[in-house]
């Protein structure tokens, strides 16, 4: 792992900050996170953490999106996420590094629950979400995917209560940076 100095740190967290705050008013007003912004994210995070550390912020901000992508295209093949948000946790990784993706992955996973009890309380379906969450457990502990049986468990599916995970994102990475700035 590569130290940084507080200006470098400050330098790659206004960079993360950037990044999701415009993925997240995206997949608010448009439902899609684009192309050209999780590339830009990418292409920005290899750049800066080579300019930091050579030839070693280039392998850590590599090691960051393979990890990041890698753990999202998990979701993405259950059918569970869109493909806007695996590149956008690739970029993400990409400029956070591996060490630093990890936190920004349980603060949105946390980000992300809280967003989905809200939006299944106003939809009525909170009962009928928390099933869905043990069916889906039920049927991975099984290697089956879970959408086969439950077309409402597919995000492309019309059934489906999407919410904007880029806003799930985006509230991880700001925990996380606002506390490792303090």
């Amino acid at each position: 792992m590569i130290d940084l100095v507080p200006f470098q740190q400050h330098l790659v967290g206004g960079a993360l900050l950037a990044l999701v705050a415009v993925a997240a008013y995206f997949d608010i007003r448009w439902r899609r996170i684009p192309n050209w912004l999780t590339f830009s994210g990418i292409v920005v995070g290899l750049a800066l953490h080579a300019s930091l550390a050579g030839w070693a912020g280039l392998r850590l901000s590599a090691g960051g999106f393979l990890l990041g992508f890698a753990a999202y295209l998990l979701f993405y093949c259950i059918r569970a996420m869109g493909a806007g948000d695996v590149k956008l946790m690739g970029a993400v990784g990409a400029i956070a590094g591996p060490a630093g993706w990890f936190p920004v992955f349980l603060a949105t996973a946390l980000a992300a629950g809280l967003i989905a009890i809200v939006v299944s309380l106003a939809n009525g379906r909170l009962r009928k979400t928390l099933w869905n969450v043990g069916f889906l457990l039920f049927e991975l502990m099984h290697l089956r995917p879970p959408y086969y049986r439950r077309p409402e468990l597919d995000v492309t599916s019309p059934l489906a209560i999407r919410t904007p995970h880029g806003v799930a994102i985006a509230a991880g990475v700001a925990v996380c940076v606002l506390l490792s700035w303090r």
